[in-house]
């Protein structure tokens, strides 16, 4: 395709394509639309992104289009950042029953903490393009725990049409509590409670005998250099490893599962930790007393407006699930699906995922539930969010909560280009996309069910399969 061409059409731009590979030099412009911007702000009428070597350049109104640059019309259009899943399983599960495709938990493994999901994403798993064609462009990945409340260290994924998913290996370690933990530990919060500590306990012990900081100093962004591909036994450092020899036989952990919980403790890893009861909300805010370097991050948190006021003050953000509106377990009882908004009101970080809600195959919904949160302030006696904020809860939130905020998220200049163009809001039902870009990269918008559509909608009796023959 030519550059400098306005294209008024944007079914012609997804039958040509806007590169054949990845959109290095290429500079595009789309111009026009609804902009919404995914930093909490409402959209902008007339708005125009201007794309370049996959990342944003600028966007907003009255931003100049540069000379050479394919345009695409976005009149009538909204445009947006990619959806980024704050809470997924995408990519590790098919079919939940079939132990061959459900890569999630390790319930025979002797590892936990230091199980790595990486080596398990399946980018070509069928949910994978259902959510890429829903408007998701990146999403956490989280393992399942088995045997330990430590379930492993999860990852921020893209949902390119490529076998190069991995925007961060081992972004989070992610530990279970509430009802779940206490089954995992034995049978009690009070025991999920102590092997908490204990496992954090031993990796600072850990990382003493090798001479590496484990629980003091600042606490840090990951850099560049923590982010190389490791082979799974390099992972930790080989002085933590060389250390593990001298412990006491009084450990629970392997020095596996040790060394993974150090970055943890020197606050260079996340540590997401699933809490629906305000009780068990407040057990792990005050970890951060003995262990200040933690960069917590509360999952679930379904009672967290029972007690924002302590999460707001401790500075942890929580990654909610949306649609926690009854009480289906005795750790849910005080669940309202204004949960979300009174945390918000109350100054909390909030941002949505799907926890134990279809996490695997469904994250598309997240436009539906953020939608959702929109509605609830027209509902007498609900609290609802902004539009605009609601979008962020689905986009630059999640982001920001998993260390991410200056590369995804949002259409700010600088960061990553995934940009989506809807025929309708996003937060609406009925809407869907008709342009998706990661990275810059136009993606296909096709997946098994829209094949399975196609081929059937109008298919004549000697197309159909056997049973449909007469």
């Amino acid at each position: 395709m030519r550059f400098g061409t306005r294209i008024s059409n944007i079914a012609l731009v997804l039958a040509l394509g806007l590169a054949a590979g990845p959109a290095l030099a290429q500079t595009v412009a789309i111009t026009g639309g609804r902009l919404a911007l995914g930093d909490g702000s409402e959209p902008i009428e007339g708005g125009t992104v201007v794309i370049r070597d996959g990342r944003v350049v600028a966007a907003g109104r009255g931003v100049a289009v540069p000379a050479g640059a394919q345009q695409i019309d976005a009149a009538g259009r909204w445009v947006t950042p990619g959806i980024v899943a704050g809470f997924s399983r995408v990519g590790l599960i098919e079919v939940d029953a079939v132990g061959a495709t459900n890569d999630a938990s390790a319930s025979n493994s002797p590892f936990s903490a230091a199980i790595d999901v990486v080596p398990a994403i399946n980018p070509r798993a069928a949910a994978v393009a259902v959510s890429r064609t829903g408007g998701v462009t990146r999403a956490a990945v989280a393992p399942e725990t088995a045997r330990s409340i430590f379930a492993g260290q999860g990852a921020i994924i893209d949902l390119a049409a490529d076998m190069d998913p991995i925007t961060r290996a081992r972004a989070f370690q992610y530990v279970e509590l509430g009802e779940q933990g206490a089954d995992e530990a034995g049978g009690s919060r009070a025991s999920a409670h102590v092997l908490f500590r204990n496992a954090l306990r031993e990796a600072r012990d850990l990382s003493r005998y090798s001479g590496i900081p484990g629980g003091g100093g600042a606490a840090r962004e990951p850099r560049a250099s923590d982010q190389r591909d490791f082979p799974l036994e390099e992972v930790p450092d080989n002085r933590l490893l060389a250390a593990g020899a001298q412990r006491s036989d009084d450990v629970l952990l392997t020095r596996f599962d040790a060394a993974a919980l150090v970055p943890v403790l020197q606050g260079r890893q996340r540590l997401l930790v699933h809490a629906e009861r305000a009780s068990d909300i407040l057990q792990v805010l005050a970890l951060k007393r003995e262990f200040p370097n933690l960069r917590l991050v509360l999952v679930g948190a379904t009672e967290g407006w029972t007690v924002a006021d302590r999460i707001r003050a401790a500075g942890v953000p929580v990654i909610a699930n949306a649609l926690n509106d009854l009480p289906a377990t005795f750790e849910q009882l005080a669940a309202t699906q204004s949960n979300v908004a009174r945390m918000k009101a109350a100054g909390v970080d909030v941002s949505l995922g799907l926890i134990n809600n279809e996490e695997a195959r469904q994250i598309r919904l997240s436009t539906q539930y953020a939608g959702n949160l929109v509605a609830l302030g027209k509902v007498p006696g609900a609290t609802g969010v902004s539009w605009g904020e609601a979008l962020r809860m689905i986009t630059s939130g999640p982001a920001e909560a998993l260390g991410l905020g200056a590369e995804i998220g949002s259409l700010k200049a600088g960061r990553r280009a995934d940009v989506v163009v809807w025929d309708g809001d996003p937060l609406e039902n009925g809407s869907a996309p008709l342009l998706v870009m990661i990275d810059g990269v136009q993606q296909p918008l096709d997946n098994h069910q829209t094949k399975l559509r196609d081929r059937y909608r109008r298919a004549g009796e000697g197309n159909l399969p056997k049973a449909y023959e007469r």
